[in-house]
Protein backbone atom coordinates (compact mmCIF):
# COMPACT_ATOMS: atom_id res chain seq x y z
CA UNK A 1 0.00 0.00 0.00
CA UNK A 2 1.17 3.41 -0.84
CA UNK A 3 0.30 5.22 2.12
CA UNK A 4 2.51 2.80 4.44
CA UNK A 5 6.38 3.72 5.10
CA UNK A 6 8.86 1.34 4.39
CA UNK A 7 11.80 0.65 6.70
CA UNK A 8 15.31 0.74 5.40
CA UNK A 9 17.66 0.24 8.08
CA UNK A 10 17.26 -1.35 11.29
CA UNK A 11 16.62 1.82 13.98
CA UNK A 12 16.09 4.45 11.26
CA UNK A 13 13.59 6.44 10.47
CA UNK A 14 10.67 5.06 8.12
CA UNK A 15 10.95 6.40 4.75
CA UNK A 16 7.77 7.07 2.69
CA UNK A 17 8.08 5.15 -1.16
CA UNK A 18 9.14 7.15 -3.81
CA UNK A 19 5.45 6.28 -5.35
CA UNK A 20 3.94 8.05 -2.40
CA UNK A 21 6.30 10.91 -2.66
CA UNK A 22 5.56 11.59 -6.16
CA UNK A 23 2.31 11.74 -6.14
CA UNK A 24 1.84 14.42 -3.12
CA UNK A 25 4.08 16.31 -5.27
CA UNK A 26 1.87 16.15 -8.51
CA UNK A 27 -0.85 16.78 -6.50
CA UNK A 28 0.41 19.63 -5.02
CA UNK A 29 1.34 21.02 -8.62
CA UNK A 30 -2.34 20.57 -9.71
CA UNK A 31 -3.48 22.98 -7.31
CA UNK A 32 -3.80 21.23 -3.70
CA UNK A 33 -2.08 22.22 -0.27
CA UNK A 34 0.30 20.60 1.41
CA UNK A 35 -1.54 21.29 4.12
CA UNK A 36 -4.94 19.48 3.11
CA UNK A 37 -2.51 16.74 1.78
CA UNK A 38 -1.35 16.61 5.23
CA UNK A 39 -4.29 16.22 6.85
CA UNK A 40 -5.21 13.57 4.40
CA UNK A 41 -2.29 11.12 4.57
CA UNK A 42 0.81 10.32 7.20
CA UNK A 43 2.54 13.33 6.30
CA UNK A 44 3.45 16.80 7.27
CA UNK A 45 2.69 19.48 5.26
CA UNK A 46 6.30 20.77 5.43
CA UNK A 47 7.87 17.55 4.39
CA UNK A 48 5.70 17.18 1.30
CA UNK A 49 7.29 21.21 0.63
CA UNK A 50 10.24 19.55 0.88
CA UNK A 51 9.45 17.15 -1.77
CA UNK A 52 8.15 19.62 -4.23
CA UNK A 53 11.16 21.24 -3.81
CA UNK A 54 13.74 18.44 -4.54
CA UNK A 55 11.24 17.39 -7.30
CA UNK A 56 11.61 20.96 -9.00
CA UNK A 57 15.32 21.23 -8.10
CA UNK A 58 15.54 17.86 -10.36
CA UNK A 59 13.95 19.14 -12.58
CA UNK A 60 15.74 22.10 -13.24
CA UNK A 61 12.82 23.95 -11.71
CA UNK A 62 13.93 25.40 -8.39
CA UNK A 63 13.01 28.20 -6.49
CA UNK A 64 15.87 30.50 -4.75
CA UNK A 65 15.47 28.38 -1.57
CA UNK A 66 16.40 25.18 -3.14
CA UNK A 67 19.64 25.52 -4.58
CA UNK A 68 21.93 23.36 -5.86
CA UNK A 69 25.39 22.24 -4.23
CA UNK A 70 27.55 24.26 -7.06
CA UNK A 71 25.01 27.28 -6.00
CA UNK A 72 25.40 27.06 -2.78
CA UNK A 73 29.83 26.64 -2.94
CA UNK A 74 29.53 29.88 -4.80
CA UNK A 75 27.48 32.06 -2.62
CA UNK A 76 30.12 30.15 0.32
CA UNK A 77 32.89 31.60 -1.70
CA UNK A 78 31.56 34.33 -2.37
CA UNK A 79 30.48 35.17 1.14
CA UNK A 80 34.09 34.16 2.84
CA UNK A 81 35.84 36.87 0.22
CA UNK A 82 33.19 39.61 0.82
CA UNK A 83 33.73 39.12 4.62
CA UNK A 84 37.94 38.94 4.02
CA UNK A 85 37.69 42.23 1.74
CA UNK A 86 35.40 44.08 4.72
CA UNK A 87 38.00 42.91 7.03
CA UNK A 88 40.85 44.67 4.80
CA UNK A 89 39.41 47.67 4.39
CA UNK A 90 40.20 50.22 6.87
CA UNK A 91 37.34 52.39 8.56
CA UNK A 92 36.49 56.01 7.73
CA UNK A 93 36.78 57.97 10.95
CA UNK A 94 34.20 60.14 11.93
CA UNK A 95 36.24 62.48 13.46
CA UNK A 96 36.74 65.67 11.94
Amino acid sequence: MLGLREVHDAGSRPAYPPEFRQKKVELVRTGRSPEQLAKKFDSTAQTIRNWVAQAEAKGGKHRPEALTSSEREILAKATTWFARKAESTPKKSSGS
